[in-house]
Parts: structure tokens; C-alpha cells; sequence
């Protein structure tokens, strides 16, 4: 999962200096990011052949891929006109919406911590946001809305992991984001990216696919009320990143709310880590000491 994080600051980075810097559209960004990073993968299918492709769940890929794909425009929207330092608190977001989908739809436990840990998290996303503020933005919603598309988009993968790889379902998400994504790019206008956008678009590539292995291996070994919190590791990577790539800033008020989404996070954290230890040492024990 900190890898996941790792390539996903790779993928920040790269794609608000594609979109801010050399201004290429979102929807072009969004296409030829997955067309590369999917055949970035080609070497993987290769090794595993073609039963890497074998589901008993193709509407639930689609599904996944739909979330992923409105997850990713949304996203490279936010970039272009929010901070990346507010872009990535708000986006971190994302375990609490992932904690009510797995009490709703993967009937995992949601305990009073998990829900206080939610509670202060979204707390902090309205400091950040300050929509009582006259500097307040509609796209500062649009990394909310990000955090809780990939959100669903992380519920979907943790069930395809109960019958499917994790090569597979990073393999499908890339395969079937392309056509969606090749729609939206020809729909927009863009045209095909100057001879200097390549190298940022191939890097973005890179990053995405090595992202979406890391995170769909991760989901393959643990919860993911369990694995979220694991994200964390992105706020001070990208904030490390974005200071010194744009010489970003964030101001005092982010301070608070970051804080915040941090402590929650962090709560949750410790809260999980002490359940699975507790799982693990209950599953270690023999049915002699069960009786005893």
C-alpha cells in the first residue's frame, strides 16, 4: 500500500504538470496516461497468458472501471485548478467513504472508533474546503468527489480479490478504462500532444501502472477497512513533492483541517492495526487452547 502511495505521488505530480505546465487537456491527459500505462502492462499479460483475462465477474469489472474512470476525469480537473497540497488532503477523504461502503455493502463491522475516526476525518475536509469563506471554489468539491468514486472503486476491488488475481483485475481496470477514456478524448477536441508532452505523459504512464499493481496486490492481503489508512503516507510525500517541483505553499488555515484528516486516519490506523493482531492471534491458536 505505501508503494501504491509512492506511484500515485508519481502520478500527481506528473499530471498537474501536464495539465498546469504544459496545458494539455484533462481528457487527453486521462487517455494517453492509461493507453501507456496499459501497455506498460503488456509484459505482465504476456507472463501470465491469457487466463489472466478469465472472470466470472465482467459487469463488476465494468463497474469498476466506470468509477475509475469518473474518479480520474474528476480528478485531473481538481489539478488544474485546486493546489495539489488541498487536492491531496481532501482525496484523503477516501477511507472514510471506503469504511461506510464496507458497512453497507461488505457488511464488515464499523465499530463507535471507525466512526468517530470518519467523523473527525470529514471535519477537517470542511476546514480545508471553508465553504463559508468568500475565496470558496466548487472545485475544491471535486476531490471530495474523487475520494468517494475511487472509494467505490477500491470496494469493488476488494471483492474481485475473493475469486480473482491482482495482476488480473490491475490488467481489466487498464484494458477497459482505455476505450472509455479514448471516448472522452475524441469528444473533447484535443488534439494528439506536442513532440515536448511525451515525456511527462510516458512518466505519468509508468507511474499509473506500477500504482494500480501495488494497490490491487495490497487489497488481495488484507481488509480495506485495514489498508486505507496506509494512504496517509501521501499527504507528506506530495506536500515534499509539490514544494519542490511548483514551490507550492500551503496556507495557514490547511494546517487545521490537515491535522484533522491526519488524526482520524492515524485513529483508524491503530484501531485496525490492533483488530488484525488480535484476528491473527486468534487464528494461530489450536483447538487444544480453544478448549482450555
Amino acid at each position: 500500500m505505501m508503494l501504491a502511495a509512492i506511484s500515485y505521488a508519481g502520478v500527481n505530480i506528473t499530471v498537474q504538470w501536464a495539465g498546469m505546465v504544459e496545458g494539455i487537456g484533462s481528457a487527453s491527459i486521462a487517455f494517453w496516461q492509461y493507453l501507456l500505462a496499459t501497455l506498460f502492462s503488456f509484459p505482465l499479460l504476456y507472463r501470465l497468458g491469457i487466463q489472466a483475462l478469465k472472470t466470472r465477474h465482467p459487469w463488476m469489472h465494468l463497474l469498476r472501471v466506470l468509477m475509475a474512470a469518473g474518479g480520474v476525469q474528476v480528478w485531473i480537473i481538481a489539478l488544474a485548478h485546486v493546489p495539489l497540497w488541498q487536492a491531496i488532503a481532501l482525496v484523503m477523504t477516501s477511507p472514510f467513504f471506503v469504511l461506510a461502503g464496507a458497512s453497507l455493502f461488505l457488511r464488515e463491522h464499523v465499530n463507535p472508533a471507525r466512526v468517530m475516526a470518519a467523523v473527525i476525518g470529514f471535519i477537517g475536509a470542511i476546514i480545508i474546503i471553508r465553504p463559508w469563506s468568500q475565496a470558496f471554489s466548487l472545485y475544491s468539491l471535486l476531490p471530495v468527489l474523487s475520494a468517494g468514486l475511487w472509494a467505490g472503486t477500491s470496494l469493488f476491488t476488494k471483492v474481485l480479490t475473493r475469486t480473482e488475481s491482482a495482476s488480473s483485475i490491475a490488467i481489466y481496470l487498464m484494458l477497459m478504462l482505455t476505450p472509455i477514456n479514448l471516448a472522452l478524448y475524441l469528444s473533447s477536441g484535443d488534439g494528439l500532444p506536442h513532440a515536448g508532452h511525451w515525456i511527462i505523459l510516458i512518466l505519468a504512464g509508468i507511474c499509473t501502472a506500477a500504482s494500480q499493481y501495488f494497490l490491487t496486490r495490497a487489497y488481495s492481503l488484507a481488509d480495506a477497512a485495514y489498508l486505507q489508512p496506509f494512504d496517509d503516507f501521501k499527504l507528506p510525500l506530495n506536500l515534499i513533492l509539490g514544494w519542490l517541483v511548483f514551490g507550492g505553499i500551503p496556507s495557514l488555515t490547511f494546517w487545521p483541517g490537515a491535522a484533522l484528516i491526519l488524526a482520524g486516519s492515524l485513529m483508524l490506523m491503530g484501531h485496525e492495526a490492533h483488530q488484525w493482531k488480535n484476528k491473527r492471534s486468534l487464528t494461530r491458536q489450536t483447538p487444544e487452547t480453544n478448549g482450555s
